[in-house]
């Protein structure tokens, strides 16, 4: 056997074996809760045996051996010759945990035995499995006391004390190091073993599995792209090319492209289970430390996203969990007291929405106590006793990010020394996410992660300042502000010298891009202000650019390393005529130009008096529009997912349907003009059409309108108004008659059913 041969052989064998050891780790855990069927057990039998076959073809013969005392135990229990117990799941934990670690050994150095020795495990194993057969089930989850070798694994992260250099580590298992003879048999050459590591481990981490009618569809769109090249290659060489020649040509190489795209991206798409299958485990380990009874429950770990979003939230998320069972779940002693189950329970939910992938984390346990967190935030020198007494609900709960925060009266080997959310803050942020946190004293804590699906290809806001281009994400923008005239003249205030813009009520902090990159200033005339409004750590504030230029989706180049060090810049793009535009950070952005500091919160949190009078009264959010004849239409905010423009020559058909092609799908148009009533004048008399993108769950309708006009907050009070069709009633907004448009029976109303868009 070739050497070459012999590394693609170890690299299939760890690819294999870790999603095989995920597998039997929640198989076990089903076990030791006694919820395991036949089925799991001849599974995890399957996995064990096949990796003692593979590594004994191979020469590892130190998982050769453990694999067989554990095949043993798992052929017991799947015949009925072996009763399952509390110490059998245990010790079968472990086995997995010395088996990931002579891989992760192999990964490293090539051969595995070279790694910690597994006899005192084999000695337990064995004598598991010789026990008497009538040993009493497993009713309860109890840990046996053994006396075995140093834990690996997640166990070695469980019992080894976290200290504010291991980060994000906590769960790493050291790769172990000296030199023993090759592992592979002698009928053989062995390879180099840096050689087999190197092909190893990077194939564990990157490895994807994709469906072959997957890459049948690729490979067709491939020959359609060659196509398409040939044709514009003629088409170039011809001397005077027709113009409609070009355009068909144009359109088919955009269609082609967009369909590529989506296939290529649909390949690095993973499901979130791939993450959080592990946590079943973790949640085991550290509760069982803790002396707690925790449940875990997920839903929606079939929600995909890209794999290098899946690899950037693996560590937030751990450190998240383990906070959750450490610091929200009780004692079962302390739940029984308040009325609570004695099992504390957390539930994983994912879920897409609006572009974005949503993780919730909640638990049923203690909830956070401000008054504690204020306490322990003086003490540590963090705020001083002035400002605590200032802060409200949020801001308070959002001390937890602070770095060095923690509540733990102790340090434990779990929690306790101030190192993790600040990170997972940071962590989060840096792809483009935020985190939200609300929690109910004695009740529980709710953790809300919002991640983009891609960081590869995001739509963004193209804007020019200082003679440059930039590139704005769409998931950190709310809205455009221009402002001209007489308007813009008196817009602009201060308040403890720093620039605000009054947007709403609310007094919004400004920043001027060219000023904060040092570049020059307008050079023309135009006195107009265009305000990009961002949002930042839950806050929003307002990037003064010279021209709003489009959207349009880029592509995202990581940045050169003279650049990585500025927070202001999230990457760069390569725009349609070849030049680079560097991509805004929002969060970087308004950390460096400090208008999240408490100085310009107290400005954005300064309210009018008008205003004041009803601020505990709740608000919504509306989108303000209008039709041809009819001026004041609106529709909650939350139901449009984006505001676009479309040209006439975009308009198809699909069936009798009015549709355009967008973001790779087919969206039907339904002019609200034809349901509403109006004037006979359409919306096809304007150059281009204003539509409202208004997706519900999977499906996307675009809602022609005449004019958009505003975003508004105001108090919603609905009173009866127009009974038309499609109406819900009408409101006074901004002191005029405005009626409420019912979107879900417009969708009736043209004949699309709404369980056929929900």
């Amino acid at each position: 056997m070739s050497a070459d041969l012999q590394q693609q052989f170890v690299s299939d064998m760890l690819t294999e074996s870790y999603e095989g050891l995920d597998r039997y780790d929640r198989a076990i855990l089903d076990l030791e809760q006694g919820t395991a069927d036949t089925e799991k057990l001849n599974d995890i039998f399957r996995v064990v045996h096949t990796l003692k076959g593979t590594a004994g073809c191979l020469g590892f013969h130190r998982i050769e051996k453990i694999s067989h005392v554990g095949e043993n135990i798992l052929d017991a229990l799947r015949n009925g010759t072996l009763a399952a117990t509390p110490a059998i799941a245990a010790a079968l934990l472990r086995l997995s945990d010395g088996l990931r670690s002579s891989l992760q050994t192999i990964a490293s150095t090539g051969r595995d035995d070279t790694g910690p020795n597994h006899d005192v495990l084999i000695a337990e194993l064995s004598a598991l499995r010789n026990a008497e057969p009538h040993l009493a089930p497993i009713a309860v989850l109890v840990e046996p006391e053994v006396t075995l070798q140093e834990p690996t694994g997640v166990a070695a992260a469980a019992a080894e004390p976290a200290t504010a250099d291991a980060g994000w580590g906590l769960f790493d298992t050291p790769s172990p190091t000296g030199a023993t003879p090759t592992p592979f048999a002698p009928k053989e050459t062995s390879p180099n073993p840096v050689s087999v590591a190197q092909a190893a481990a990077p194939i564990t981490a990157t490895t994807v599995r994709v469906d072959v009618a997957l890459l049948d569809k690729l490979m067709n769109l491939v020959g359609e792209l060659v196509l398409s090249r040939n044709q514009l290659i003629q088409l170039a060489q011809s001397r005077r090319p027709r113009p409609e020649a070009v355009a068909d040509l144009s359109q088919r190489l955009n269609l082609v492209t967009t369909e590529l795209q989506e296939g290529v991206m649909k390949t690095r798409m993973q499901p979130i289970g791939n993450v959080w299958g592990k946590f079943s485990r973790v949640v085991r380990d550290i509760a069982h430390e803790l002396g707690k009874s925790v449940r875990l429950e997920t839903i929606g770990s079939e929600t995909e996203l890209d794999r290098t979003i899946v690899e950037a939230i693996r560590d937030p998320l751990t450190h998240i969990i383990r906070n959750s069972v450490d610091h929200g779940i009780e004692s079962p002693e302390k739940r029984a007291q308040s009325g609570k189950p004695r099992e504390g329970h957390i539930l994983m939910r994912a879920y897409h929405e609006g572009g974005q992938v949503i993780i919730e984390i909640i638990d049923d346990g203690a909830g956070i106590d401000l008054a504690r967190v204020k306490q322990k935030a003086v003490e540590r020198g963090l705020i001083s006793g002035e400002e605590s007494s200032r802060l409200g609900e949020r801001e308070t709960i959002n001390l937890i990010f602070l770095p060095g925060f923690s509540t733990a009266a102790q340090i434990t080997n779990v929690s306790g020394r101030g190192v993790g959310m600040d990170v997972v803050k940071t962590n989060i942020e840096k792809i483009g996410g935020s985190v939200d946190v609300h929690s109910t004293f004695g009740q529980g804590t709710t953790l809300k992660i919002k991640i983009p699906l891609t960081l590869a290809i995001v739509p963004a806001l193209i804007v020019r300042a200082g003679g440059e281009r930039f590139a704005i994400p769409q998931v950190s923008l709310l809205e455009l502000v221009r402002l001209e005239g007489t308007a813009a003249a008196v817009a602009l205030e201060k308040v403890y010298d720093a620039p605000v813009f009054r947007l709403r009520g609310n007094l919004l902090p400004l920043v001027f891009l060219h000023r904060e990159l040092k570049l020059p200033g307008p050079t023309t005339a135009d006195s107009a202000i265009n305000i990009v409004v961002l949002q930042a750590d839950g806050r929003m504030f307002g990037l003064v650019v010279e021209e709003v230029c489009d959207t349009e989706e880029i592509v995202v180049k990581p940045l050169g390393k003279h650049l990585k060090g500025l927070p202001m810049f999230a990457g760069a793009t390569i725009m349609g005529d070849g030049r680079v535009a560097l991509i805004l950070d929002a969060f970087g952005l308004a950390q460096h130009s400090r208008v999240l500091n408490e100085h310009n919160e107290r400005a954005r949190s300064n309210r009018g008096a008008s205003t004041a009078a009803v601020s505990s009264t709740p608000r919504t959010s509306l989108l303000i529009f209008s039709l041809p004849g009819r001026n004041r239409l609106a529709l909650p905010l939350e139901q449009a997912a984006r505001l676009e423009e479309f040209t006439h020559d975009k308009i198809e058909h699909s069936g009798s349907r009015e549709a355009v092609q967008y973001r790779g799908k087919i969206m039907p148009l339904i002019r609200l003009a034809n349901y509403l009533g109006g004037a006979s004048k359409s919306a096809s008399d304007s150059a281009t059409l204003q539509v409202i993108v208004y997706r519900r769950a999977e499906q996307t309708f675009g809602l022609v309108v005449g004019e958009i006009h505003d975003i508004i907050d105001e108090v919603l009070e609905i009173q009866s108004g127009s009974e038309a069709p499609g109406i819900l009633g009408a409101a006074v907004l901004q002191g005029k008659i405005t009626d409420l448009v019912d979107v879900p029976g417009l969708l009736r109303a043209a004949g699309i059913m709404e369980s056929k868009a929900a």
